[in-house]
C-alpha cells in the first residue's frame, strides 16, 4: 500500500526580531493537498478546526478574519512581527496510511534542523510547544531530535506542573521550552480531566476548554 507523503506546506515564519518560537508538528493533510475550506486560512495553524488563533485573538483582541484570503494571512503575520513571535513546526514531512491530522498516524518522520534554526535567530529564548511529550507531540520530537543531534544539549526540568517548562543551553545561550496544551479539539479530554479545570468549572459553570487555554497561553505569550 502506498503511503501518503504529508509534507509541511509552509516554510518557517520567523521575524528577525523573534524572541519566541511556536513549535508544532504538521497542519492537516488538506493544506498539503491544497484543498482548503472557505474558512481555512492559508497560513500556519490556519485550519478552521484549530484553536491557536482563536485563543490569541481572545488574549490580544485581534479581531481576526477566519477566511481563505490574503488579508487573513496578513493579519496573522503582522501580529507575529509586532509581538516578536515566530512559527517553526518541527516536522518537515511524514508518511501516512490514513489521510488525517492525527499525530500518532505519522510514520517515517523527517524533522527540521531546529538547532540550526536557533543559531540563525539568536534572539529566540523561548520555544512554545503546541503539545507535550506524548508520542509524536512536539516536545517528544524535540527530545528525539536532541538525542540524535547533540550529546551536549539536554532538556533540564524547570517546572513539572502543567504546562511543563524545561531549559537547555545552546552554546552558552539559555533557551526555555513550554509544553502548552495542544490547540486541537483532541486535547479537550485531557483538559476535562485536569484538577485545575474542574475547580474553575465548579466556580463558574460557563467556563470552558477554550477559556482554559486562554488562561494558560496568556502567561507565556
Amino acid at each position: 500500500m502506498e503511503l501518503f507523503h504529508h509534507t509541511h506546506p509552509f516554510p518557517p515564519f520567523i521575524p528577525e526580531t523573534a524572541t519566541k518560537l511556536i513549535v508544532g508538528t504538521l497542519p492537516p493533510p488538506r493544506f498539503t493537498r491544497r484543498e482548503l475550506k472557505p474558512d481555512d486560512v492559508d497560513f500556519c495553524y490556519g485550519s478552521r478546526d484549530g484553536l491557536l488563533w482563536p485563543v490569541l485573538d481572545r488574549i490580544f483582541q485581534l479581531d481576526l478574519k477566519y477566511e481563505n484570503t490574503s488579508e487573513a494571512i496578513q493579519q496573522r503575520q503582522d501580529f507575529l512581527k509586532s509581538r516578536k513571535i515566530g512559527i517553526c513546526d518541527i516536522v518537515e514531512s511524514s508518511r501516512r496510511e490514513k489521510i488525517d491530522a492525527s499525530d500518532l498516524g505519522m510514520q517515517k518522520v523527517e524533522l527540521r534542523d531546529m538547532l540550526e534554526i536557533l543559531r540563525k535567530y539568536p534572539k529566540i529564548d523561548t520555544l512554545l510547544f503546541t503539545g507535550g511529550n506524548s508520542k509524536n507531540g512536539p516536545e517528544y520530537f524535540f527530545r528525539k531530535y536532541l538525542k540524535e543531534q547533540s550529546a551536549e544539549v539536554n532538556l533540564r526540568i524547570v517546572s513539572n506542573k502543567s504546562p511543563r517548562v524545561h531549559q537547555f543551553i545552546l552554546e552558552g545561550r539559555s533557551i526555555k521550552t513550554v509544553s502548552l496544551i495542544a490547540p486541537s479539539g483532541a486535547a479537550n479530554i485531557s483538559i476535562g480531566s485536569s484538577e485545575l479545570y474542574k475547580e474553575l468549572k465548579k466556580k463558574n459553570p460557563e467556563f470552558n476548554t477554550l477559556d482554559f487555554r486562554v488562561l494558560q497561553y496568556k502567561e507565556f505569550f
